[in-house]
């Protein structure tokens, strides 16, 4: 379809973005608002954004494992989806469930950013530094569990919010340390908190640091649109991510790590499982033909569910 098409298509009536309205979640529908724009030469006018309010951002005094998991940051945006409040939806591919409602779909994945978390402290510079007994914020189990793996001398304690509401809790020594992800701190342009862990010692989420464009099937002028700028190499990624994460089952409720590298033709998969407390972790690496990046994700998701047994994560 041509930029003219677009123009015609777009310039009485918006293409609406749906976003959570965090400031990092903003940044995401941002940049792929100025993406679009580049693509199409198309101007600030033929888009809006549009702010959901999600349950997950509603409830901030509890933690996500207790009320849901992943689809408490996505129901309200995909509700707006299905009944055409908005066109698209712009998410952090961490945030969604492996199953997406029907008549929906992920199309298109924007090149991944930095998937490793960072280390946030204002008196510490690595998690060797922290003092036994140091207490660290988080609401990721994963986060926690692979942290108490190797250092059990740490408190861990509930910290929800947003990248702005968890500097704020450090700032007033509810904790001395948390985690964010090197991606959120680069997009919202605070490179300078950011002491990345090393992927060896803290396995990242699956598809951390990846944007993911939600879109209705079957709405070909949506989809010419954006499909332009899905980015081949962290598309392969995910399959094999988002794969893997499906046999698990897994949600905010279950610690999973999972990160693929492509070289070359190949896959390298790196997957974990946690014990809640980090007591036990099952963990290997898996490789293949990206032609096989389906089944690769899928088989290294059964082997560990068989090493975790029925109730590894209860």
């Amino acid at each position: 379809m041509s930029n003219q098409q677009h123009k015609r298509n777009f310039y009485d009536q918006p293409l609406k973005i749906g976003t959570r309205g965090s400031p990092l979640a903003l940044a995401q529908a941002y940049e792929t608002k100025e993406r679009l724009m580049k693509l199409h030469d198309l101007g600030d006018d033929a888009f809006e954004i549009c702010v959901i309010n999600t349950m997950g951002d509603k409830i901030q005094d509890r933690a996500l494992s207790e009320i849901g998991g992943k689809g408490l940051f996505t129901k309200e945006i995909e509700e707006g989806l299905l009944s055409g409040e908005i066109d698209i939806a712009v998410h952090s591919m961490k945030d969604m469930p492996t199953e997406l409602p029907k008549n929906l779909e992920i199309s298109v994945f924007l090149e991944r950013e930095d998937p490793r978390d960072s280390f946030i402290s204002d008196d510490y510079s690595t998690i060797e530094d922290l003092p036994s007994g140091s207490v660290v914020g988080t609401s990721s189990l994963r986060r926690k569990a692979q942290l108490l793996a190797f250092r059990s001398d740490l408190k861990v304690i509930e910290f929800r919010g947003n990248v702005q509401t968890r500097l704020r809790k450090l700032k007033e020594k509810v904790a001395d340390a948390t985690f964010l992800a090197c991606a959120g701190l680069n997009r919202l342009l605070m490179q300078d908190l950011i002491k990345p862990v090393p992927i060896k010692q803290m396995l990242p989420a699956v598809a951390q640091g990846v944007i993911g464009i939600e879109n209705k099937i079957g709405n070909k002028t949506i989809f010419d649109l954006i499909e332009p700028l899905s980015h081949k190499k962290t598309a392969i990624q995910m399959t094999v991510e988002r794969s893997f994460l499906a046999v698990l089952d897994g949600s905010c409720r279950t610690p999973i790590g999972g990160h693929a590298i492509i070289r070359e033709e190949e896959i390298f998969f790196h997957g974990e499982i946690l014990k809640p407390d980090g007591s036990i972790v099952h963990k290997d690496v898996w490789s293949g033909p990206i032609s096989d990046s389906k089944m690769i994700g899928e088989a290294a998701g059964q082997i560990l569910k068989e090493k975790g047994g029925k109730n590894f994560f209860g």
